[in-house]
């Protein structure tokens, strides 16, 4: 079996040259060099000890993201770019559904330790918890995503990074397209339990409905799911929230969905009620899922730039885990709109 040496000798450099290659070192080294090194080692099907690096080093090349639930396709989403980004620096992703679930959280918290792991991306959690904190005063780099922190976090008090779509401007950026193709009559329909980024796309929503001086009240219709938050389960709650939307009087011509899954169960609830869309009823969501242009007709929806958000996070991730004595910031990044067949324009 091929080894370091073998591979530095055929590649004709030095060791510690494989080595930068190996642990993502490789951007002070001329591109060709990296190349052939790469290459040599594919001829030699030479595979590194990762158990004589972490002993090395203290730390897996590996990193943690904790996602309430994979069956949400918005975290499916977040999972596949952040690999993505792990992937460009040699690194793999451990994940972990909690279902928003203290004991889960903390237990792969523990597992993450125990693995050598020390950086963790936390999806959609209240980082608040103390066992988030705990972690962070252990050692372990965190960054919380689309939670942005407490107005009473100052910046010398943060122990994570946060990256975070702006969410009062997404809920905004909806109710504004639908005020725009003349909408009148606008709706936010949500699953019952309030997260905070829940709460900023309702703000957003209804400080729309409020400079069009249209009257803020019933403009939040809420299902509750069976299961705590609804990760697993918003495209059935959104066909059963299309009876309370078409229950409403006067009837809403227009709705934005808290996510894209809960705007496709909409859809399909609209359509088996005999509801046109967006004939009678035009459709918004938030977070631009894959499958939201296949559906019919298409979602228009409202998009965080997730690849570069999930690359940052890897990056903030790395360097943190490399200098201890970087401060953790805060990262907010502008959403946009996806116009599609959803929406029609309404002429008065």
């Amino acid at each position: 079996m091929a080894n370091i040496r073998d591979v530095a000798h055929l590649a004709g450099v030095s060791v510690s040259s494989v080595s930068n290659v190996l642990n993502g070192r490789s951007n002070q080294m001329r591109p060709e060099t990296r190349l052939r090194i790469e290459q040599v080692m594919r001829e030699l099907n030479y595979q590194p000890n990762r158990v004589a690096q972490q002993l090395k080093t203290g730390h897996a090349r590996m990193i943690g993201l904790l996602v309430p639930s994979i069956v949400n396709p918005s975290f499916s989403a977040l999972a596949r770019e952040v690999d993505l980004a792990a992937k460009e620096h040699r690194y793999r992703v451990l994940l972990g559904n909690t279902y928003r679930q203290e004991d889960e959280e903390r237990t792969f918290i523990e597992d993450m330790f125990a693995h050598g792991v020390r950086g963790i991306i936390v999806a959609a959690s209240d980082i608040r918890k103390t066992h988030f904190a705990q972690a962070a005063e252990m050692g372990m780099m965190i960054v919380n995503y689309d939670n942005r922190m407490a107005g009473s976090f100052t910046a010398d008090a943060r122990l994570f990074d946060s990256v975070s779509m702006d969410n009062v401007e997404a809920g905004r950026l909806a109710a504004q397209h639908l005020i725009e193709r003349g909408c009148r009559n606008i709706v936010f329909a949500t699953e019952a339990s309030l997260t905070m980024s829940r709460s900023h796309k309702i703000e957003g929503f209804l400080t729309v409905v409020r400079n069009h001086r249209l009257p803020a009240q019933q403009r939040v219709i809420e299902g509750k799911a069976s299961g705590e938050y609804g990760d697993t389960e918003m495209a059935e709650l959104g066909f059963t929230l299309a009876a309370q939307v078409l229950a409403l009087s006067p009837r809403p011509d227009g709705v934005v969905a808290i996510n894209d899954a809960l705007g496709i169960g909409l859809l399909a609830g609209l359509r088996e009620a005999g509801v046109a869309v967006p004939g009678e009823i035009s459709v918004v969501g938030i977070d631009n899922i894959p499958l939201s242009g296949l559906v019919w007709p298409a979602l228009t929806s409202v998009m965080p730039p997730l690849a570069e958000m999930a690359h940052l996070m890897v990056e903030r991730l790395l360097q943190r885990v490399g200098d201890p004595t970087l401060v953790p910031e805060e990262f907010i990044f502008p959403p946009t709109l996806v116009s599609r067949q959803s929406v029609i324009t309404i002429t008065p």
